[in-house]
């Protein structure tokens, strides 16, 4: 594809190189990055990694040290209006007037975003029906859950509809009742033909939502696939072993890394183990590697409760990739120097 694709044609994304630097710290170090139109596409990466500041630079609200983006066909250095005005920003926390009731807010940000008042009131009543806020449209924000928030932050986004939704991190901190209403809010705003950049931690949601995905560390991207193919790359599968005693756990862990050759994660569960297998040459190598281990867990009688050989999950890829387990953490060392 073309670097230099305009109007509605070629990608809604392309970054090639991107540079970023704050000091002495690097936080992009070539970027580069293609997102097509119509897609929800995953931007995952431990924190600090570089997410936010890629965000930042295609939203044009920094500009890059090095490298060139183009955003909807337009570049992120010389055409920002244009960019500005097709495309909307939803951050890690709700940018609304807690004073302010729901209607309120929404009708504000529409005048601002150049509504009439007639056309502000009813977007902001079909916008409030839309995300299941009518009920609580009469309310100061400040009395909203953490779900409703995100809810309303979003729904606020989509005023004038973009044509490009940058979502970073849009469910830090939301019970999982609340975070699958957003994840549906996602899906139908995806579905209507808005294109959304997902930055998450969540693997899950990830997993869920994304059609594509890129991981990005230390200002890098290391992979990038859809979710299965980015399980396949790390190995054929991954074993999980229980105890039936706890105490045994880390005689267990050195025998399975030495038959193994590998490392042996200790899981949540006391009793629980795993490890992420690389694949063979022959796949039915893995059953006979297996078979091995729990011998020699049996020979250094260790006793077995449980074994069972999966996929590697999203998590355990995103580990093998980073370095790093995933999770959300208060503050990135990008967001504090962007």
């Amino acid at each position: 594809m073309s670097k230099n694709s305009t109007g509605r044609d070629g990608p809604a994304i392309e970054a090639y190189g991107l540079i970023k630097i704050y000091g002495e710290h690097r936080a992009l170090d070539g970027i580069d990055l293609t997102v097509r139109r119509g897609q929800v596409f995953g931007f995952l990466g431990p924190n600090g990694a570089g997410k936010t500041t890629t965000i930042r630079i295609l939203a044009t609200l920094t500009r890059p040290d090095g490298g060139t983006a183009r955003v909807l066909g337009h570049d992120v250095i010389s055409e920002r209006d244009a960019i500005r005005a097709r495309v909307a920003v939803t951050g890690q926390f709700a940018a609304l007037d807690e004073d302010l009731t729901g209607y309120e807010n929404v009708i504000i940000l529409g005048r601002l975003q150049g509504l009439s008042r007639a056309a502000g009131k009813q977007r902001a009543d079909d916008l409030l029906a839309a995300f299941d806020l009518t009920g609580a449209a009469g309310r100061p924000v400040g009395g909203y859950s953490g779900g409703m928030r995100r809810r309303l932050d979003i729904a606020a986004s989509l005023i004038v509809p973009p044509d490009l939704l940058f979502l970073d991190e849009p469910t830090t901190g939301l019970d999982p009742r609340s975070r699958n209403q957003v994840w549906e809010l996602v899906r139908r705003i995806a579905a209507a033909g808005t294109t959304v950049l997902l930055t998450t931690q969540y693997l899950e949601e990830a997993d869920q939502l994304a059609e594509q995905i890129a991981v990005i560390d230390h200002g890098r991207i290391v992979a990038e696939g859809t979710s299965a193919q980015l399980k396949s790359r790390v190995g054929s599968g991954t074993l999980h072993v229980r105890l039936l005693d706890g105490e045994q756990r880390p005689r267990a862990q050195q025998v399975l890394a030495a038959a193994l050759q590998g490392t042996v994660h200790l899981a949540a569960d006391p009793l629980a183990l795993s490890m992420l297998l690389a694949a063979p040459a022959d796949a039915t190598d893995v059953g006979r590697l297996v078979g091995q281990a729990m011998t020699r867990l049996a020979d250094a009688r260790v006793a077995v409760a449980e074994v069972t050989l999966g996929q590697p999950s999203l998590d355990e890829a995103f580990l093998a990739l980073t370095g790093h387990p995933a999770g959300p953490a208060p503050t990135d060392h990008e967001d504090v120097n962007a």
